[in-house]
């Protein structure tokens, strides 16, 4: 099925569960599974430790072999541990509003960059951040999909698995377009703003240029730890100090603040 997930059988569908669910359910059935398994991986680890320190003549081989099949355990829980918590947001344990908007402000902050959370222009569009300082305005959105669909770009389409993503893109670049058209008419500093998606949940199919993004249809696409580095390194136009504050309460003042 387009854009579904491995964990979701079409039966379950039918039954009323949704895919966070499933694989909620999943991930606790399959619990005593990953804990046999990385305790073969510690076993092995430590095997290998303690050949590795008698074929080196280290002076406590054995000690040294079950360390290392500690530290091959370790990493092993911490890596499964965090591929669940990367679906966090589409399972809807975290805001993915939150956890974006808190990067923004870490990073962006102190370099003169103003990040308005949740604003709209009433009727019209409406943005989760929006991003104005010296390199330019930006509007960043937040999206989950499931685990397994991959967001690519094939002959200049954005693919969210294997459905079109024209719905997505063209909403995100009407958005960019009417809150450009406000802030400069109603500020009176002409701007362009640069719609981006910061992915919580999704794979990320990056081209051969190995970049950490994906840009097609008008927007880019990336994870929210790498979209202050974008919007640093990516200048869309100059502006001065004034015109960042005119810009910030100018988008204050006329844009709603969404709940």
């Amino acid at each position: 099925m387009p854009g579904g997930s491995i964990y979701v059988p079409d039966a379950d569908r039918l039954h009323g569960l949704s895919p966070q669910v499933m694989y909620e359910q999943f991930w606790r059935k399959e619990a005593k599974e990953r804990w046999k398994l990385r305790g073969i991986k510690a076993a092995v680890g430590a095997v290998a430790g303690v050949a590795l320190g008698y074929r080196f003549e280290l002076p406590a081989p054995v000690p040294a072999g079950l360390l290392l099949g500690l530290v091959v355990g370790v990493v092993d829980a911490f890596m499964a541990w965090r591929s669940y918590q990367a679906t966090a947001v589409w399972r809807g344990r975290r805001r993915g509003e939150t956890i974006t908007g808190r990067l923004l402000r870490r990073k962006l902050g102190r370099r003169g960059y103003r990040i308005l959370g949740g604003r709209a222009v009433p009727g019209q569009a409406s943005a989760d951040h929006l991003v104005i300082g010296p390199g330019g305005v930006w509007v960043v959105d937040n999206e989950s999909w499931d685990p397994d669909t991959e967001i690519a770009t094939y002959g200049g389409r954005l693919f969210l698995g294997e459905k079109y993503g024209s719905k997505e893109a063209a909403a995100l670049v009407g958005v960019a377009t009417t809150l450009a058209e406000v802030l400069s008419r109603e500020s009176g500093v002409p701007v362009t703003i640069e719609p981006l998606i910061a992915v919580h949940c999704g794979k990320l199919v990056h081209g051969a240029d190995r970049r950490r993004t994906v840009t097609a249809e008008g927007v880019t696409l990336l994870k929210p730890r790498h979209v202050a580095s974008w919007i640093l390194g990516a200048p869309r136009q100059e502006l001065d100090e004034s015109q960042v504050e005119v810009l910030a309460r100018t988008a204050a003042r006329v844009l709603r603040r969404m709940s």
